[in-house]
């Protein structure tokens, strides 16, 4: 596989709108990690944070913030002599697509990023490795996705969107019993769908939600950690910080200083 560019934790403003002819047999891979509009075939998707697409050249590749600014990683590669393996593995194209794994995905997308830009002498080698291995991910995690749909198809709409108030607004004190009674489900039904939808208990999302949203802050604000902590709905710094540590892997200082 040949990539032609790549960037991660990409930022863009509001007003931003990317719009592109491809050429043939090239492709764009698009993790959001923030609100984002997706327009393919004449539909506007309105998509929560998280969402992935993987553009073929059938559509024009058409994208854009949601009001706010957009978060992205995003990857243009061709198939070039690799015809045998898009062939062998089914691949989501041209339609939003909600993951559980989205941290490994989003650390493989980095990882191609760093080689891309390296001057190691097995670059090229390295980064076809990587590619593989990160559509070989999306394949499985696509199929899981699209099992859990149909499997909870009736309350679909519903979670996707009380998934994105969540991610919208990690400052409220969100919780089992009032995420269920949003969906207007019983607690102990509503733990199981979600879980069985998102991959991923409804806490975890809130967590990934909030941690997401500090990172955000740290990285494009001056606030300080209590301010961040704050808000995104800690009622304890030590605590926020904690959380942060454990799940970022950093400090929320040091994860600043990284940036």
């Amino acid at each position: 596989m040949n990539i032609l560019s790549t960037g991660y934790n990409s930022i863009y403003d509001s007003n931003y709108t990317f719009r592109h002819k491809p050429e043939k047999n090239s492709f764009l891979l698009i993790l959001t990690k923030s609100n984002a509009v997706f327009h393919m075939n004449s539909i506007n998707y309105r998509t929560p944070p998280f969402t992935f697409v993987l553009y073929n050249d059938s559509v024009i590749w058409e994208y854009s913030a949601d009001n706010d600014f957009l978060i992205c990683d995003w990857l243009c590669f061709e198939k070039k002599g690799d015809t045998e393996f898009f062939e062998s593995i089914e691949l989501p194209f041209n339609k939003p697509v909600q993951f559980a794994d989205v941290d490994f995905i989003s650390n493989m997308m980095r990882n191609i990023a760093c080689e891309y830009y390296s001057i190691a002498s097995r670059r090229l080698k390295m980064t076809d490795t990587l590619m593989k291995t990160l559509l070989f991910k999306i394949s499985d995690s696509a199929g899981f996705h699209e099992e859990s749909q149909q499997t909870v198809d009736p309350h679909y709409s519903a979670l996707i969107d009380l998934r994105e108030k969540v991610y919208r607004n990690p400052q409220m004190r969100w919780n089992v019993d009032s995420m269920a009674n949003y969906v207007n489900m019983s607690r102990s039904y509503f733990q199981h769908i979600y879980k069985e939808m998102f991959g991923v208990s409804c806490i975890s999302d809130v967590i990934s939600g909030k941690i997401e949203k500090a990172k955000e802050i740290l990285s494009e604000t001056s606030c300080t950690v209590s301010q961040v902590a704050t808000m995104c709905g800690y009622d304890n710094e030590e605590h926020f910080m904690r959380q942060f540590k454990k799940i970022v892997g950093v400090t929320p200082t040091k994860y600043r200083h990284k940036i």
